[in-house]
Formats: structure tokens, sequence, C-alpha cells
């Protein structure tokens, strides 16, 4: 495959890169170039976690790329997911690998690797200390907020050495590319500005985009001082808030529910979630994608891009209510098999009721 090829696999991945041209030069000297992506354990999965990172994961795959999994759980521990427990925290991050498998990620191909495994290493300690020394108080504080929380969340020394970490998780990696979302962006740019001061590399950053919940967009909550990021993430589907978030373990009647409900203006496109749904899930999974409709509105539809999706809700040739009913349905077939494994694997199904019975948090 050639470079412009793989280019382009990793650009459908990246909203934004930093930069580009380096990221060519990676693909041009490297025929797998590492990336990796972190995962604080805690919670159920939504579809972002669950589907749309099996996605990317696979056009990066298909590009070529090296994937390391990052299992984040001593950073989980920092950041007080799951009441502060290491042990809870293992547990769903021994979930998380079950969604992974039930997503389709061929985990034989992936590097699977647990941050705790690096904690008894005195290299590792030593990489965040040179990133600490070589980073002003001020921007580790300006950091912290890729730990999902706002500045008035933020009151605990031990939040300080977040992002040392991270971004020392980078090197300990060994990664050529970043490929986290963009509320990760923060760190990642400070990891290009340190590595070359410590006699490391630049990692390029392939930033992908967050997903919305189902009630739209949100009012800036202070989680980043460019205001579109910041709305971003304020806006991301959360978890902690079940009715407006997708689940791969919801069935049917579930999706089709919380779809209906969701925030879906007639001939808006802006901010719109089902939209996003199909331009970043559906439309990643399939072809084309059928509305139904009864032959008094129009008969079914059948549409071959995402923009050409867009540019017909826009018009107002597609109702809200076609639209929802036809976005439930790809969903559900496409979350389908993760719910079916949680059902049927026997692992799975006691990981999952053990982390359904976790109070969720943040």
């Amino acid at each position: 495959m050639d470079v412009e090829t793989r280019l382009d696999l990793i650009k459908r991945v990246g909203e934004e890169i930093v930069t580009e041209d380096e990221l060519r030069t990676v693909l041009e000297t490297k025929t797998h170039p590492i990336a990796y992506d972190g995962f604080e354990p805690s919670g159920l999965a939504p579809v972002h976690f669950g589907v749309y990172r099996s996605i990317n994961l696979a056009d990066l795959q298909q590009a070529g790329v090296k994937f390391k999994l990052w299992i984040a759980d001593w950073h989980a521990w920092v950041n007080n997911k799951m009441g502060g427990d290491l042990e809870k925290i293992r547990q769903v991050g021994e979930y998380f690998i079950e969604v992974w498998k039930a997503s389709g990620i061929d985990i034989a191909n992936v590097d699977v690797l647990w941050a705790s495994d690096a904690m008894s290493s005195r290299e590792y300690w030593r990489k965040v200390l040179l990133v600490a020394k070589h980073t002003t108080l001020n921007r580790a504080i300006r950091c912290l907020t890729i730990m999902g929380r706002t500045t008035a969340e933020l009151n605990e020394t031990a939040q300080l050495i977040y992002p040392m970490m991270q971004i020392a998780d980078i090197f300990h990696l060994e990664a050529d590319i970043c490929q986290l979302g963009m509320d990760q962006r923060r760190a990642n740019i400070l990891a290009r500005e340190v590595g070359p001061k410590l006699g490391w590399w630049k990692p390029v950053i392939v930033s992908h985009h967050i997903l919305m919940g189902l009630e739209g967009k949100k009012t800036p909550e202070g989680y980043d001082e460019d205001n579109g990021i910041d709305t971003q993430i304020s806006s991301k589907m959360s978890k902690s808030r079940p009715e407006t978030c997708l689940y791969v373990h919801d069935d049917a009647d579930a999706i089709a529910r919380k779809i209906q409900g969701a925030f879906c203006p007639e001939r808006i496109v802006e901010g719109n979630p089902i939209l996003e749904y199909c331009r970043y899930i559906v439309f990643r999974k399939r072809k084309t994608f059928t509305i139904e409709r009864p032959p008094r509105y129009g008969g079914d539809v059948e549409v071959g891009d995402y923009l050409e999706l867009e540019r017909m809700y826009r018009e107002g040739a597609i109702h809200p209510s076609d639209l929802k009913t036809a976005v439930a349905t790809a969903l559900n077939e496409i979350i389908t098999p993760i719910r079916k494994h949680f059902e049927t694997n026997r692992r799975a199904a006691e990981l999952y009721r053990v982390v359904r019975e976790e109070e969720i948090t943040r």
C-alpha cells in the first residue's frame, strides 16, 4: 500500500493531525509505526468506546500501524475513578478487554498493556520526573483538564502527576503516533515540546472526534480555553448520564427509546447527535444507509454517503422521526454482536455483572 493511501486511511480517523507532513514522513520511514491510546477503566462501555474505537483502530491497522491499547489503571486511581479502588479498576480493565474482543478487535494483533505493569520500573518514573522538570507549574495545571474534570474539580496534589505520567507513557510505549481524543491534545502538544528537549522524539498527534451525548451540544464548562474544543468535551457522551448515553449493552428497545428522545431538530445539522452518529459510526460501518418511510411520505430512500444525507436533511427531504428510526435500527444491528458476547460468554457476563453493579463515576 502506498504512503498516500495509508495517509488517507489515518485521516479518516484524525479530526486534527499535528502535523500531516510529519505523519507522512513517519509513514515513509516506518512500515509499521506505533500508535497508542490510553483508557481509564471506569464503568460501562458507551458506543464511542465499544464501537467508534474499533472502527478507528481498523483503519489504522489497515494503514500498517501497530497499535497499543494502554489500560491506564493507575491513572484512573489518581483520577478517583471507581472510588479510587484499584481492585475495582482492575476488574473494569478486564471488562474493557472483553468489550474490545466483542467489537471485533483482534486482540492477537494489538498490544494490550497495563499501566500498573510499568509502575515498578525506575526508568518509567525517571521519565515522569524528567517531564516534570521540563514543565512549568502553570503548564502542568493547564494540562489537568485531560482528566475530564473542570478546573473547579481539581484540588489534589496527586492530580499534578497525572499529565506527567501521560506524557511519560508516550515515550515509555515508544509511540510514534498519539491517537487519542481531542480532549487529550493538551498533553500531546506538551509531549511534542518536551520530547526533543530530553533527546527523545516529537510524536505525531492524530486526534479523533469526541462523540456528543444524545442531548446535543452543551454550553462550555471550562475544560479547555479553546471554545470549540471545550464545547466538544462538555458535550461528550457520558456514562454518568445514562439517559443521554448509548451503551454497548442496550437492547433494541432501549436504543429506540433513547434515540427517539434525542435532540434532532428539523433541518438543523450543527450540534445534531443523530447525524453525528451517522457520520462517525453508521457510514463507517456500511456503504449505504436505508431510511424506511411510508409511500405517502416518499417511500424508502437509500443514501450513499454522509454528505448526501446531511444535504437531504438540511433541505427538509428527511424528517427527524424517520432518521431517528433508521439510526436506531442501524445502531442496534451494529451493537448486537457486542451485546450477544456478554450474554453468551461466561467470563464476559460475570465481568459485566460486576461492573454494572458498581456506582457509575465520571
